[in-house]
């Protein structure tokens, strides 16, 4: 029997979320404020909205790490399928030294990854000419997308039953056929999961983006932290508003889809 926490206990969660989000209500509010004062309200304004969305750097950073984004969640969902399915399919004293190697990354601090890659873009860009920009950073989203991929779709995989394989193959269907009727249907939550979480991870990095994109490519994340060098402006808080929202909202997406699942595999099992 699980026990509810008595009323300290409830005070010190209560203390824990204010110190976390508090801020960060403080940050909205203000990007709605008519003046450029951080400590007094002078009134309901959405110039800073306008501002922002004249600014041709921030546009040009935004469009960019929506494209990173796209291409990233999409690469490393259709890699980490198959490489998901891979290992599922291996025996088990292969597939878990893999599986921990896979989860590597995950437990990495963001900037020894990033760090890693940047060394070796260098490394590699001495011999193959590669240069830090937009490709580079393509490739850094999708090292560390992959691995949460798999860790989503893996669960659905040991959900499937096999015989729906074998009777898929004994009704006349080759091996991949299968896979695209019956296996990645069964999955497809999980992928679809994966690709969600790949997309919020790629629009929210910093750290890895900073050490492999170079000098002539710039996220969201990346000109934020360039603006607050300057000076904190305004429309820094306009835009760290919709990155927060968007984040946000992409969260509530995956655990809704995670609990429905849920749900839906509990009702199966009880019938």
């Amino acid at each position: 029997m699980i026990r509810k926490p008595g009323l300290p206990g409830r005070l010190y969660n209560a203390l824990i979320l204010f110190f976390l989000y508090a801020p960060i209500l403080v940050l909205i509010v203000f990007s709605f404020n008519s003046s450029k004062s951080r400590s007094v309200w002078s009134g309901f304004s959405l110039e800073w909205y306008r501002q922002l969305i004249q600014d041709a750097s921030i546009l040009n950073a935004f469009y960019v790490t929506l494209a990173v984004s796209f291409l990233a969640a999409i690469i490393a969902t259709v890699a980490g399928t198959f490489a998901a399915v891979g290992f599922f399919n291996m025996r088990k004293r292969w597939r878990t030294p893999l599986m921990q190697v896979n989860n590597i990354p995950m437990i990495n601090a963001d900037i020894v990854t990033g760090v890693s890659l940047s060394l070796l873009f260098v490394s590699i860009g001495s011999v193959l000419k590669l240069e830090f920009g937009f490709g580079t950073l393509l490739i850094a989203h999708v090292t560390f997308n992959i691995p949460y991929v798999i860790l989503s779709i893996m669960p659905k995989l040991r959900q499937l039953d096999n015989n729906l394989v074998d009777a898929a193959m004994d009704l006349g269907c080759t091996w991949i056929k299968a896979f695209w009727k019956v296996i990645i249907p069964e999955i497809m939550p999980g992928v679809i999961n994966g690709l969600i979480i790949a997309f919020t991870l790629s629009i929210d990095d910093f750290v890895i983006s900073y050490f492999t994109a170079g000098s002539n490519v710039m996220t969201l994340s990346m000109k934020i932290f360039a603006m607050t060098r300057r000076r904190v402006s305004p429309e820094i808080n306009a835009l760290s508003t919709i990155l927060f929202l968007s984040v946000l909202t992409l969260l509530i997406v995956i655990n809704v889809r995670e609990s429905r699942q849920e749900e839906r595999a509990k009702l199966k099992t009880d019938r």
